[in-house]
């Protein structure tokens, strides 16, 4: 199984850790479960009904990146420097 860091919205985060603790379950077997069902904000009420779906805005899909951004290192100038100087 992989393993996926998410931040989420306090209420949210609550709403989950109330779910657990009265299932006596994980967090992780609570979000699993609605991820599977599509629950949530957007699951909920039928408008998408993927995560893919919830999702697709923040998917990166333009041709004007560079090709190596990986893998050349002129692409990490400066980067983890403090950039206030």
């Amino acid at each position: 199984m992989k393993t996926l860091t998410v931040k989420l919205p306090n209420p949210l985060f609550l709403e989950i850790a109330g779910e657990a603790t009265a299932r006596n379950i994980s967090k992780s077997d609570v979000v699993r479960e609605r991820l599977a069902q599509g629950a949530g904000p957007a699951g909920a009420n039928g408008r998408c009904s993927s995560l893919w779906s919830r999702m697709h805005d923040l998917v990166i899909t333009s041709d004007r990146l560079p090709r190596d951004l990986s893998s050349n290192k002129k692409h990490l100038r400066g980067y983890g420097k403090n950039r206030s100087h």
